[in-house]
């Protein structure tokens, strides 16, 4: 359900708790509000910036120091980060394909 952002219709006013912008969740078909739920004071629904989120590539989950690894068996995964010198499947029984997270965790 979205949330919408509310301003009482006097800039300041603060007869009650919410102070003069509060949010309130609505669905998209409720009509929007008039009057302030707690001290029936004039409300206004105000625009507000949209949530958007992106989603990153694998390269950029590299460059941020993420590995990703993808299931393409039982036991063996496919690292879609991988960095030079690591191995592009790690099988379970073969440590020697497990990423080396010690270059990418410090303290």
């Amino acid at each position: 359900m979205p949330v919408y952002e509310y301003e009482h219709s006097h800039r300041g006013e603060k007869s009650c708790g919410q102070g003069g912008i509060f949010e309130v969740k609505q669905s998209i078909h409720d009509a929007p509000l008039t009057q302030c739920p707690q001290c029936k004071a004039a409300v206004r629904r105000i625009l507000s910036a949209p949530f958007i989120s992106c989603q990153k590539g694998n390269s950029e989950l590299r460059d941020l120091g993420f590995t990703k690894l993808v299931k393409r068996d039982d036991g063996v995964y496919e690292n879609v980060t991988r960095r030079s010198g690591e191995s592009r499947y790690m099988h379970r029984d073969k440590p020697e394909t497990i990423p080396h997270l010690h270059k990418t965790i410090s303290d």
